[in-house]
């Protein structure tokens, strides 16, 4: 085992990405930076290095333990990779898509019948008015709302 290793194969071999060319390709793109600095395909590590990456809205950081040749199985990876990754970024992955408010938690599932048929009419009747207009009582009631939420 050598005392330095190419940042796009260690990416790949510590499973941030699933292929190599993935790595390379984050690493031309300007996602991968070691120290702060933009990082090149072909820049050499070592051991004590922190690298951060972007992937998608989260910026990950990682510092070196260990440097490998091989891909190593997702079990193995805390001993070549310590995950520095604050609370804060790993949040935006669980923060929700907000496209209309329908009032449901987070992993209610589907509508019932009623409440699909609730909604239906709801939109049936935005699109009549063509303007966003007052929320039917029984919707209101359902999801919580008051007057003053509206």
């Amino acid at each position: 085992m050598t005392d330095t290793e190419r940042i796009d194969k260690y990416l790949w071999a510590i499973r941030v990405f699933k292929t190599r060319g993935q790595a390379a390709d984050a690493c031309r793109g300007g996602k991968v930076k070691i120290g702060g600095i933009n990082a090149k395909p072909s820049r050499l590590i070592k051991i004590g290095d922190v690298v951060e990456v972007r992937k998608g809205p989260v910026l990950y950081s990682y510092r070196i333990k260990g440097l490998t040749e091989h891909r190593v199985g997702a079990k193995a990876v805390q001993e070549f990779a310590e995950n520095l990754t604050p609370e804060a970024e790993l949040a935006k992955l669980k923060a929700p898509v907000e496209t209309f408010f329908t009032g449901r938690d987070r992993g209610a599932g589907r509508p019932t019948k009623k409440e699909r048929r609730i909604l239906e009419q709801a939109w049936d009747q935005l699109d009549k008015e063509n303007v966003i207009g007052e929320i039917p009582d029984e919707i209101a009631e359902r999801f919580g709302l008051s007057d003053g939420d509206l």
